[in-house]
């Protein structure tokens, strides 16, 4: 193997891994409101597409129209 590959190695693992945790945590996020509100089609359609977190986002901020503070509240 290439050694500039090598020495590159760890940072790509940790690159990795913080994008999966960030792409865990939106989406998480996101599947539980669109539970909570019964649209399902949304639900299914963020399950099945992997896209890091960007649809997502765009379904908590645009779709809901939720604000920061509501991502996390008990209603």
């Amino acid at each position: 193997m290439n050694n500039e590959f090598l020495a590159i190695m760890p940072l790509i693992l940790l690159v990795i891994i913080l994008l999966a945790l960030w792409s865990i945590f939106w989406k998480g996020l996101a599947l539980w409101h669109a539970a909570r509100h019964g649209q399902g089609w949304w639900f299914g359609i963020m399950l099945i597409l992997n896209t890091a977190g960007i649809l997502e986002i765009l379904y908590l901020f645009a779709v809901l129209k939720l604000k920061f503070a509501d991502l996390f509240a008990k209603k």
